[in-house]
């Protein structure tokens, strides 16, 4: 029986290397026996010119399948609108500009056919990014596994295939502001990572910033997790035993030694330190608040304005 794979890409910024990244998949299935595929290629608005190049590759083949998105939803946002469209028994994503070593795809596939885990992801000695990227990585990861429970050796990745199973989970999230990685968690633990070498992008520069990693972080801990309000209330109580505890040294100083006074600049710090963390936990507070009141107004994950070879009958 024929095996179907279905890759999927959010593009942005790629037109010149989203042609490189499809000729080389459809090379690497051709050299296997029992496999078809179809490939979904999400324009994220790109700024460049690579919608024209995606519709120009659709047209000379059927198999390559085009989402057109009204505005620039986010790398995760467009993951999900290729997940809605996906008509594979396994799911390969992987990024646009060529890093992704495609030349491994079998050994990643290999647990999946065996039934060894339900989903195989590239796992890199080192990642091949920017210090600010690495570092916005870096906390991702730390939050991941703090806050939804991430195994510590797991590392997630740009390359990664998943059974049929799981995207059909997945897309059962239709709030705004998605998070992969939360998602695929609560789904399953039969994850597993294989190790290869990370290749350098093919040309240009990513355009997946400091700041978009720790929106990301954003949205993993409020839209996965209750642990930042259970810190909040764990660091207000303990404020609050310390500041019992201080006031009673303080009377008891004041009746022991009438003719002391009372500190002004310790005072003012300790007002100023409280006030500070209940700002911050105020924050934290209104962030979930504001996601809560977005999701309740329907605010949509992603904005598909037009698709090109896809038979709308086998998605619906």
């Amino acid at each position: 029986m024929m095996v179907h794979l279905s890759f999927v890409i959010p593009c942005y910024g790629s037109e010149n290397t989203i042609e490189y990244v499809i000729d080389e998949i459809i090379g690497v299935v051709a050299k296997a026996d029992g496999f078809d595929y179809e490939i979904v290629c999400i324009n994220d608005q790109s700024p460049d010119n690579v919608l024209p190049v995606l519709l120009r590759l659709a047209e000379q083949n059927q198999k390559i399948k085009v989402v057109d998105l009204a505005k620039n939803f986010g790398k995760h946002s467009a993951v999900m609108a290729g997940f809605s469209v996906v008509t594979g028994d396994y799911i390969v994503c992987l990024d646009d500009d060529g890093q992704c070593p495609l030349d491994r795809l079998w050994d990643l596939m290999d647990p999946l056919l065996a039934d060894k885990a339900d989903m195989t992801m590239a796992e890199y000695p080192k990642k091949k990014q920017s210090a600010w990227k690495n570092f916005g990585s870096h906390v991702n990861s730390l939050m991941s596994r703090t806050l939804i429970n991430k195994p510590k050796q797991l590392q997630f990745s740009n390359f990664f295939v998943m059974k049929a199973y799981i995207v059909k989970e997945i897309l059962r999230y239709e709030n705004p502001y998605p998070y992969l990685e939360g998602l695929i968690l609560r789904t399953t633990n039969r994850i597993m990572g294989v190790k290869m070498e990370e290749r350098d992008r093919v040309a240009g520069k990513g355009h997946f910033t400091l700041f978009k990693s720790l929106s990301l972080w954003i949205n993993g801990f409020t839209a996965f997790s209750v642990v930042p309000l259970r810190i909040s209330s764990l660091i207000g109580m303990i404020c609050a035993a310390f500041g019992f505890i201080y006031g009673l040294i303080i009377v008891v100083r004041k009746l022991i030694y009438p003719d002391i006074s009372v500190g002004w600049s310790s005072t003012v710090s300790i007002m100023l330190f409280v006030g500070g963390l209940i700002m911050l936990m105020l924050g934290m507070i209104g962030e979930y608040i504001g996601r809560i009141y977005i999701s309740m107004n329907n605010s949509p994950q992603y904005v598909i304005r037009s698709k090109y070879n896809i038979d709308e009958d086998k998605n619906e």
